[in-house]
């Protein structure tokens, strides 16, 4: 039996060793020395165990009493988040090196979030969820404040800490009035309990506030106040980092927790999730007008796009939840692509980070513009880009569930938050001429601009890359 448990969490067990090894691999053979070798390691590790995950038989596989489940649902979201991880991982090498913050603990803390991750997506019970949700979150408040010499960055993972230890709070105390009205921490006893019983104002109470702790961590209004400070103040590969693999995991996380823990009370969060999605999508499209620093606007896109997730999730069906599957997808594709290109922003050396130093920009690197023009097209959901796709589908399964007016909402935010997208192409292009910026792009980043673009532009042609029919699949192991 425990040689079966462990074979179900063998890629967890292989990259949390892997981890170990590299702690202890890096002090002992010269800190900074091996530190660019650590994080090829670990760009290599993450990839292999994603490819590992993705071979791996179809079905579900419980193992430690519930604790923890591997299935289809858990499996698509973990190759998305590996991969996201290594790549950003990988893109982080340059910038980390011009600014001197090579440090062999930065893939080891990126590799722990990842165990963390992938915990968060597996979990089948609420203390295995909570474990995971906070290896991934001390991970991230470390690397937050990584450069240490910056005040900016310090106060990032100052906010982010406290801000998240809040949140973790409010989770546990709503996961005690869950234990206490249904008796059990395990999802599938939680859901019987529901069945049978119904739901109490006890557990009603419970189910809030775990929403509200969840929410917290997918950067949802109205609990999204950490995330411009921390998406500004924290370095910028550590940026492109949390707006990719941490978002795919927390909104999983939440998949889960909701319809495998109360896919009973459909009819309860169901309230509680449309409220988060209308303000996550209004307030992330309407405060990014006014920014004027790019990651802090990268920040408030990134709550409203949480909010466009959620209508998937909001729907309540397999449809939705696929809907949500492709979203997170797409999403990674496109941060990926954008902050490859918020990465090589510089002046004479200096990391810029203002939007107007983009005006006039295609005459300097017109490749380049076009392919951060195809980046913004698809972050507002313009057609043929892939973006317009991912929210059609959540759009639809929302209206196929009843919630035509939650689409209504949501194709009126999609119209508002275009418009600092548009922005951006039209600095680029019409906007008046300043200093040029004159920041070198790297071969690797060169191909991870080119390919996520044209992957975003010609991905609608040739029916996703697939992505479509394996989201479909692992959605339906939610439902089995």
């Amino acid at each position: 039996m425990l040689s079966e448990n462990l074979t179900i969490v063998l890629p967890e067990l292989l990259l949390a060793g892997y981890a170990m090894a590299a702690l202890m691999f890096g002090v002992f053979m010269g800190k900074d020395r091996q530190a660019e070798l650590i994080l090829y390691g670990t760009v290599v590790v993450l990839a292999v165990l994603a490819l590992m995950i993705g071979v791996r038989p179809e079905g579900t596989h419980v193992a430690f009493n519930g604790a923890f489940v591997d299935d289809g649902f858990s499996r698509f979201a973990k190759v998305t988040l590996l991969l996201g991880s290594a790549v950003m991982l990988l893109l982080s090498r340059e910038y980390l090196k011009r600014h001197d913050l090579m440090k062999f603990e930065f893939p080891v803390l990126i590799a722990l979030a990842s165990v963390g991750m992938m915990m968060m997506v597996s979990a089948g019970d609420l203390m295995s969820l909570y474990m995971g949700l906070e290896l991934q979150s001390l991970a991230l408040y470390v690397v937050a404040a990584f450069r240490r010499d910056s005040l900016r960055s310090t106060e990032a993972g100052l906010k982010y800490f406290v801000l998240g230890a809040l949140s973790s709070g409010l989770l546990l105390y709503g996961a005690s009035f869950v234990y206490g009205y249904t008796g059990t921490t395990v999802f599938s006893g939680i859901s019987a309990v529901i069945v049978e019983e119904g739901v109490s104002m006890g557990l009603l109470i419970g189910l809030v506030f775990m929403t509200t702790g969840l929410a917290f961590k997918i950067s949802a209004a109205p609990f999204h106040m950490w995330t411009p400070d921390v998406y500004e103040g924290s370095p910028t590969p550590v940026t492109a980092f949390f707006a990719t693999a941490p978002k795919v995991a927390a909104a999983g996380m939440f998949a889960r927790v909701m319809l495998d823990g109360f896919g009973g009370a459909v009819a309860d969060w169901q309230q509680i999730l449309t409220f988060l999605a209308i303000l996550s999508m209004f307030i992330g499209s309407i405060a990014a007008i006014g920014q004027t620093n790019i990651k802090r606007l990268m920040a408030y896109s990134s709550i409203g796009h949480m909010g466009f997730a959620l209508v998937g999730l909001a729907a309540g069906t397999q449809a939705g939840v696929a809907a949500l599957l492709i979203y997170l997808a797409v999403y990674v594709v496109m941060n990926v692509g954008t902050f490859t290109f918020i990465l090589n922003m510089e002046r004479d050396g200096r990391p810029i980070t203002d939007i107007s130093a983009l005006n006039q920009y295609s005459s300097v690197a017109p490749g380049r513009a076009f392919a951060l023009a195809i980046l913004m097209f698809s972050l507002a959901g313009i057609p043929p880009m892939l973006g317009f796709f991912s929210k059609y589908y959540v759009f639809s399964a929302a209206v196929d569930a009843g919630l035509i007016w939650l689409a209504v909402l949501g194709v009126v935010a999609s119209v508002i938050g275009a418009f600092y997208y548009l922005r951006i192409i039209k600095l680029m292009y019409f906007g008046e001429e300043v200093d040029p910026l004159t920041g070198r792009m790297p071969v690797t980043h060169r191909v991870a601009l080119a390919l996520s673009s044209a992957a975003l532009l010609l991905g609608a042609f040739v029916q996703m890359f697939g992505v479509e029919a394996l989201a479909t699949q692992a959605a339906a192991s939610l439902f089995n």
